[in-house]
């Protein structure tokens, strides 16, 4: 096992470690755009270098093996003045209008500007060539505010294996998106959102709806009820400094019906439907084939993601008689709502606004 010395602390770590990961190991924090643990360690962002004595020029720290011996500095002066400049570059083409982005106060660029203590730019760059692609009704895309790390890229072609996104062009031309420069919607985009989830930036995000929320919670004409996913209860809590996985049930309800809701439902009510309408089915498939003798499209396969059902039509339309004819628990519990829910309170269904609080952006799709 290699042992190395980082900022003055020994520490060994297995074959094949990153001088990134050996640091972490080390409680030392080196800054990061483009790392992405287990997935990511191209080091196109150049924000992790780090010295390493012998070596001819600085280094990237997340693709940079361990090796014994191995004397690492990651906070030297050549280090820091290196690390300013490159977020400096980055800022320079970036559409720095932190004021009206989505994610102002939880940007990392931002984020790392303030802890390497970047106030004015030296540098004037060209700035990245914007194009809003607002087609999908899940995402949006800023290509003004994308830093080319290619996170996105990789999530979606070795996580997802959708290839959707894809790295074109070079130097201030890099424009990271659909091939061509397509929009989202021309593409096989399968709505799922990871490409938001680790965007460092303001490049994807999901679009916005809250306004159309208060607006239906204003009108005195409509009734708005909303339901919440099982997932949503157990991570809200993180937003509110709880630890990962604390329970916020009551304290959800009581916020949504302060807001004006005027009712609450789980839609584990119609996670139980789909579960009786999968089930009937699978068993009527499995009685037309083992006792009538048809042939049928077995096995049987949930259709409870919009995200999954967009991508067998995309990359596997041989196998869609595979899938279950039942609809996701949250459509399933629009149509109770909107027939028997509005029926039994006297509301007319046009009338019946119902508002859906879910863990994934499939689900606008």
């Amino acid at each position: 096992m290699p042992t190395l010395t980082i900022d003055g602390s020994t520490v060994e770590v297995p074959e094949g470690t990153t001088v990134l990961q050996a640091a972490k190991q080390a409680g030392v924090k080196i800054p990061t755009l483009c790392y992405l643990q287990d997935v990511q360690s191209i080091g196109a962002c150049r924000v992790c270098l780090v010295e390493v004595e012998g070596a001819r020029t600085l280094v990237a720290s997340c693709s940079q093996p361990a090796t014994d011996g191995m004397v690492v500095k990651t906070n030297s002066g050549k280090v820091r003045d290196a690390r300013q400049m490159v977020v400096e570059l980055l800022l320079s083409e970036h559409d720095g209008d932190c004021r009206t982005c989505s994610r102002s106060g939880d940007c990392e660029l931002r984020t790392l500007a303030d802890e390497l203590g970047i106030g004015e730019l030296r540098y004037e760059g060209e700035k990245t060539f914007r194009m809003i692609d607002d087609s999908t009704p899940a995402l949006i895309r800023d290509t003004g505010k994308c830093i080319a790390c290619r996170r996105c890229v990789t999530v979606c072609n070795e996580v997802q294996e959708v290839g959707g996104l894809f790295a074109q062009g070079r130097g201030f031309a890099t424009l990271i998106g659909p091939a061509f420069a397509q929009d989202l919607s021309d593409v096989v985009c399968v709505q799922c959102g990871q490409c938001a989830a680790v965007c460092p930036v303001g490049a994807i995000t999901e679009r916005n709806q809250i306004n159309d929320v208060w607006e239906a919670l204003e009108d005195p004409t409509k009734t708005v009820i909303v339901q919440t996913a099982p997932a949503i209860r157990a991570a809200l809590g993180e937003c509110f400094d709880y630890p990962a996985g604390t329970l916020v049930t009551g304290k959800m309800v009581s916020a949504l019906r302060r807001m004006g809701f005027d009712a609450v439902f789980d839609t584990d009510f119609t996670a139980d439907l789909t579960i009786m309408e999968e089930g009937t089915e699978l068993l009527g498939r499995l009685k037309k084939a083992l006792v009538d003798g048809e042939e049928v499209a077995l096995p049987q396969f949930s259709s409870c993601s919009p995200g999954w059902i967009n991508y067998m039509e995309h990359f596997n339309p041989d196998m869609l008689a595979n899938l279950s004819t039942c609809k996701s628990p949250q459509q399933m519990f629009g149509a109770v709502a909107k027939t028997y829910y509005a029926e039994k309170i006297g509301v007319r269904p046009e009338d019946l606004v119902v508002v859906s609080v879910m863990p994934c952006t499939a689900k606008k799709f």
